[in-house]
């Protein structure tokens, strides 16, 4: 399973050894990465490896995320904000800096 990971685009693991990474083993960091960086090929690809239950079990364990990728998956996969790890520290987090 780990040569499926030189399918991906090649930006999205642009600082780490693509050989060294195994989709099994480091599930939360790939799916983390395709969410940052990935095109839409790359979000179908991991889709058809992972599988829709595997990824909302992992992604309500990621422990960041953006506001754009939150809302795709909280709305593509029926899951409330409120259930990702992510947003409930975000949350609880004071922005200082807000305009």
């Amino acid at each position: 399973m780990s040569s499926l990971i030189t399918s991906f685009s090649p930006h999205i693991f642009w600082d780490v050894d693509v050989q060294s990474v195994d989709l099994e083993k480091n599930g939360v960091f790939v799916l983390q990465r395709v969410l940052q960086y990935g095109i839409l090929k790359d979000w179908l690809l991991l889709k058809s490896i992972m599988g829709a239950e595997n990824i909302k079990a992992l992604a309500v364990q990621l422990p960041t995320l953006d506001d754009v990728s939150i809302s795709f998956l909280s709305n593509l996969y029926k899951i409330d904000k409120s259930e990702f790890k992510c947003y409930k520290n975000k949350q609880s987090n004071q922005n200082y800096w807000s305009y």
